[in-house]
C-alpha cells in the first residue's frame, strides 16, 4: 500500500535525518533534492550509512518544476523539499514585488499539481514517500517581497499536503512528534 508522510519543523531540527532513517534498511531509495544542492554533510551521512548497511540509494539534486519525471520505478522516495521546491517556483516569477493574490493562487496550484503528480506516481509504483518541508508558522510575517510571498504560499501548501498525507510528523530539536 502506498503511503505519504510529511515531516515539518524548523531549520536543522532533524527532518532530513528522520526521512533518511525512515528508509534506512531499504535499497533503491531515491533521495530527490529539488531546488538546490544537497547539503554535503547530509550526502556524506547518507552515503556512509548506506555503505554500512549494504544498500544503494540514488541521490539526485535538480532544479526542476517537474520532479515527477525523476521518480522512475522507485518505490521509496525522499522529496527534499517542499519548501525549496516552492522557493524555486517563486524564483521563476518575473517579479515578487506586488504579486497579486491571483498570482499567488496560480503559483500555489502549479506547485500542488506538481506534488500531486509525484504522489500519483508513488501510488502507481505502490511506493512510499517522505516529503520534507519547513514550518513557516514560527517566523515573523514579512510584509512584502520574496519572503512575504514565500511564507504565504508555503504555509498554504504545507496545510494542503499535511491534510492529504497519511502521516504527519513535527520535528523539534531532533525529536519527531507524530501529529497525524
Amino acid at each position: 500500500m502506498a503511503r505519504s508522510i510529511l515531516i515539518t519543523g524548523g531549520a536543522a531540527s532533524g527532518k532530513t535525518r528522520f526521512a533518511a532513517s525512515y528508509f534506512s534498511g531499504c535499497d533503491n531509495v531515491l533521495y530527490l533534492r529539488v531546488g538546490g544542492e544537497i547539503d554535503k554533510d547530509v550526502k556524506h551521512r547518507i552515503e556512509f550509512d548506506n555503505k554500512n548497511r549494504g544498500v544503494e540509494w540514488e541521490i539526485v539534486s535538480k532544479d526542476t518544476l517537474t520532479p515527477c519525471q525523476e521518480i522512475g520505478s522507485h518505490k521509496f522516495v525522499i522529496f527534499d523539499s517542499l519548501s525549496s521546491f516552492t522557493r524555486l517556483a517563486i524564483s521563476r516569477l518575473p517579479s515578487v514585488e506586488n504579486v497579486s493574490d491571483k498570482d499567488k493562487k496560480a503559483l500555489e496550484e502549479m506547485v500542488i499539481n506538481s506534488v500531486g503528480d509525484v504522489l500519483e506516481k508513488m501510488r502507481q509504483n505502490n511506493g512510499n514517500i517522505v516529503i520534507i518541508t519547513i514550518e513557516t508558522g514560527f517566523a515573523n510575517a514579512a510584509e512584502q517581497g520574496f519572503m512575504a510571498v514565500y511564507r504565504d504560499v508555503l504555509g498554504r501548501l504545507n496545510q494542503r499536503i499535511a491534510n492529504a498525507s497519511d502521516e504527519v510528523y513535527f520535528s523539534a530539536s531532533g525529536i519527531q512528534f507524530k501529529i497525524k
